[in-house]
């Protein structure tokens, strides 16, 4: 009986140090896992030499191991820089019990809009504060803020709208008594203000400019204009400086569409030359603002025909009878004066230096080929002016300004999608709309009634693209063209597919970070996490002895398992998270202190030191669990209920109390059973803190 007791206590031991054996090698392998995922670089410049010394041996020369991928921690908005930004909700007008569904919407909605920006790791959070509704925005390692901002907040509101006939309707007979009498009163006043110049015997024109003019954009410097041009605005001014001259002052009010104007003219200067012409245009298909079919080809065919027919005589007629120009019946390609700058340089460059009474060799331009008359040419004058404005009513304080477009129902609440295509002819950027059934419906029934006129598309109330009919459109696809850039086009079709707003949003709160303070943060937080590691590992190293080097190393064990899941979760690392790491720590030592301060306690009562070891890890079991279940619970309630900040904590302490349970139980107890098996590390003395010995006594009962 005896014998066989002993075979099974043999085999006992046997399996018990099979399993020690499988733990440790565990172990290794977990740190050695562990610490090449957090620091790559040790295995990569390793067989980058490797390799190298293999390259020289041509047995060798074929192995090739390979190298780690490099995978970065994912920093938060604290240390890297970027924006936190809080939006709040307009929910007033959302029905009851729709909030939160609303809110989602608000927050799908903008995370889209923050994706197609290219943010990397977004946080896009819908918040209850109180009665409010937030939603709060963090963009992490963001360089153009004031565009990011502008994108999530804008709701593009995409309207198609025809071509309206205004008829504006009349003054009543009171608006006209009432607009008289008023204009009587300026007329007054502006003749009050010449006299007031007659009688003074040196005259402070900008004085009176600051104490009787209407024009808020100028009485605050003397009444100033700059230099006036025949073609500009204040065109009445000039004539009447033109035919008084440098130095003179209308002492008789000037009446315009605005009101009545007193002027002082000073120095004239020569602005170059001015010209004036006719032109005849042929345009083809693909030239800007045409709507022509005419290829190219057949364009410059039939521009050189007419060259060869055109005189002075018979230009305007040639240019009513065949110019493909918007209106030429009525103008006959008349163009004006202009000066340099006023046309496209092609235009120009021929137009200036011709004789006047000429007709130009065929010029082409982006508007398609045209041939030249020049009438005249003279020099530009410009006057130096002040004036005092008297302002005077007309129609338009009465009536309300005349759209030239109605809305015609189609909004970008039916656009199914929007692409960014290229122009097959000029490869210039424009962005392809396909609507919906409802959309093309609408699309159909407005092109039908618009063929052969404008339908204009606006953007936010403003048109960006007003293309001509040529037929109807049936099967829901248009074409927004215009002076794109690929990026403009780009974002165009950003803001098109991201949506409107369900729930209009305020922006309340902005904190900016740069990168700079973020670096400064980070570099701060990993001293202090240092430090505060080093003094850890010297306390427990000299106060627990053997323990306390066990602990030291669990302790690096459980910090590369921590920083292992931040980058393979991944784990978005702020400055709250990190403290909630590095409190973690704490932690995790306190559980060793419990486990030693119980091995102490049965190693006093005499003890064997591996009963000793398993009654202090039984003993502390209870306290390290209770305690850490309690810290899981307000993480989990930290988390579910607060912000990201918040939350970055709250995750990064909860993963910590986890490993720490893991590197406290299981790898501290491992490396103590095989320190107590091994020579004379099983003295119990090493095992006591502080520096207490084994009693005599104790050893005696031993």
């Amino acid at each position: 009986m005896d014998t066989q007791k002993n075979l099974k206590t043999q085999s006992s031991h046997f399996s018990a140090r099979k399993g020690l054996r499988w733990r440790i090698l565990c172990i290794v392998l977990l740190a050695l896992v562990t610490s090449l995922s957090v620091y790559p670089n040790v295995w990569n410049f390793s067989i980058d030499a490797l390799d190298g010394a293999t390259a020289k041996v041509s047995w060798l020369s074929w192995v090739k191991i390979p190298q780690l991928p490099v995978i970065k921690f994912h920093l938060g908005l604290d240390l890297q820089g970027g924006a936190h930004l809080v939006y709040k909700a307009d929910t007033k007008d959302i029905p009851l019990g729709q909030e939160d569904q609303a809110l989602e919407g608000v927050r799908d909605v903008i995370e889209r809009r923050v994706n197609a920006f290219g943010v990397a790791e977004p946080v896009v959070q819908a918040t209850k504060v109180g009665g409010e509704r937030h939603v709060i925005v963090e963009l992490a390692g963001i360089k153009d803020v004031g565009q990011a901002i502008k994108m999530i907040g804008e709701t593009p509101v995409l309207e198609f709208k025809e071509e309206a006939v205004v008829t504006p309707r009349a003054l009543t007979d009171e608006e006209k008594k009432d607009m008289a009498a008023f204009n009587d009163t300026a007329k007054t006043r502006a003749q009050d203000v010449t006299k007031e110049l007659k009688a003074q015997s040196e005259i402070d024109f900008g004085a009176l400019a600051k104490k009787y003019s209407d024009d808020t954009t100028t009485k605050e410097t003397d009444g100033a204009l700059g230099f006036v041009s025949e073609t500009g605005a204040y065109s009445e001014l000039w004539w009447w400086a033109n035919r008084n001259g440098a130095g003179k002052i209308s002492l008789d009010p000037i009446e315009n569409a605005e009101g009545f104007n007193i002027i002082k003219v000073g120095s004239e200067k020569n602005a170059g030359k001015e010209v004036e012409a006719n032109h005849l245009l042929i345009c083809y298909k693909g030239a800007d603002r045409c709507d022509s079919e005419t290829t190219k080809e057949d364009a410059l065919k039939k521009v050189k025909e007419l060259k060869a027919q055109a005189t002075p005589a018979n230009f305007e007629q040639l240019t009513k009878e065949n110019s493909t120009e918007p209106g030429v019946a009525d103008g006959a390609g008349y163009l004006g004066w202009f000066g340099t700058g006023a046309m496209v340089k092609p235009f120009e460059d021929v137009a200036f230096p011709m004789t006047n009474g000429t007709i130009s060799d065929v010029v082409e331009t982006q508007f398609g080929y045209h041939l030249i008359f020049k009438k005249g040419e003279r020099d530009r004058k410009e006057y130096e002016m002040n004036r005092i404005l008297i302002k005077k009513k007309t129609d338009s304080d009465y009536l309300p300004a005349p759209d030239p477009w109605k809305f015609s129902g189609l909004t970008g609440k039916q656009l199914s999608r929007a692409t960014l295509d290229f122009d097959q002819t000029s490869f210039a950027p424009q962005v392809s709309l396909e609507f919906n059934d409802e959309g093309k419906i609408l699309f159909a029934d407005i092109t039908k009634r618009s063929t052969g006129k404008l339908v204009a598309i606006f953007l936010d109330g403003e048109p960006i693209s007003v293309p001509r009919v040529n037929e109807p459109i049936l099967d829901g696809k248009a074409v927004i063209t215009g002076n794109f850039t690929v990026v403009e086009a780009k974002i165009l079709v950003q803001r098109l597919n991201a949506g409107a707003l369900p729930v209009p949003i305020t922006l309340v709160s902005q904190q900016t970070i740069g990168p700079s303070l973020g670096k400064e943060s980070l570099d701060s937080s990993l001293k202090a996490g240092y430090l505060g590691f080093l003094i850890v590992a010297v306390f427990m190293l000299l106060y627990y002895r053997l323990p306390g080097l066990i602990a030291i190393f669990a302790l690096l064990l459980y910090t590369t398992i921590n920083l292992a899941l931040y980058k393979f979760m991944p784990v978005t690392l702020s400055l709250s998270g990190i403290a909630g790491f590095i409190l973690s720590v704490g932690m995790a030592v306190d559980a060793n202190v419990l486990i030693f301060e119980r091995m102490k306690e049965e190693l006093l009562r005499g003890k064997a030191l591996g009963t000793a070891i398993d009654e202090g890890f039984k003993r502390a079991w209870n306290s390290i669990r209770d305690s850490n279940f309690t810290t899981l619970i307000s993480c989990a309630i930290l988390f579910y209920t607060s912000s990201s900040l918040i939350k970055g904590f709250a995750l990064t302490l909860a993963l910590g109390v986890l490993v720490s349970m893991f590197s406290a139980i299981t790898v501290s107890r491992t490396l103590l059973r095989l320190a107590a098996s091994r020579g004379w590390l099983k003295n119990p003395n090493l095992y006591l803190p502080g520096f207490k010995t084994i009693p005599a006594t104790v050893e005696e009962k031993k």
